[in-house]
């Protein structure tokens, strides 16, 4: 198996960025669209554990966006092959420093991710 072909991560870095600027603009369309369209699909928030997609659309659609803005600090992009990879950033919202980690595969429509985990540090 190749670990980190260029092309590869170049294309999820590029998706990761495009995830990043959606949470920063509350792009609920972009944010929706990156997630794998699937019941399958899981994601771990600081307050809510999320399963399948409608789940966390629903979730994403509903919260309180008034500071969902961060900067996002160390990342690590990692590829598997040609079709998985995984992305961990540190970032900071406001004086809180968290961490957030993606598994993401290319399906037929695209890069998506299929899991995700967001917490802060210390709790």
């Amino acid at each position: 198996m190749e670990i980190n072909h260029p092309e590869t991560l170049a294309e999820v870095s590029h998706q990761f960025s495009r995830y990043q600027q959606a949470i920063t603009d509350n792009d609920i369309a972009v944010l929706n669209e990156l997630f794998w369209d699937n019941t399958l699909t899981l994601r771990y928030g600081i307050g809510e554990n999320l399963y399948g997609h409608a789940a966390i659309a629903s979730y994403r659609g509903t919260r309180d966006a008034t500071s969902v803005a961060r900067v996002v600090g160390k990342t690590i992009v990692t590829a598997y092959g040609r079709d998985a990879a995984v992305t961990n950033c540190e970032f900071t919202r406001g004086n809180r420093q968290g961490r957030q980690s993606q598994s993401w595969i290319r399906m037929p429509e695209g890069w998506r991710i299929v899991a995700a985990h967001v917490s802060y540090l210390g709790g």
